[in-house]
């Protein structure tokens, strides 16, 4: 029953962008690729929840408990 869900939303997504699925990634003429380090760097402040991580393992801990 899963798999056919999913094979369905597969077929529908390969419909909707098969012309952007397959094309090849862009490469700037100008700037050179980023690190990773310089990618996390540069993300890293919009991690605004301090501590939301922790409040979330908490609650998802509690439910197993919970569902056991």
């Amino acid at each position: 029953m899963e798999i056919e869900r999913f094979k369905k939303a597969a077929e529908e997504a390969e419909q909707r962008y098969g012309h952007i699925i397959h094309m090849e990634h862009p490469v700037s003429k100008k700037h050179k690729p980023m690190s990773r380090e310089q990618r996390a760097a540069q993300f890293a402040p919009f991690a605004a929840l301090t501590g939301y991580d922790k409040v979330v393992s908490e609650s998802v801990e509690r439910a197993k408990e919970d569902y056991q």
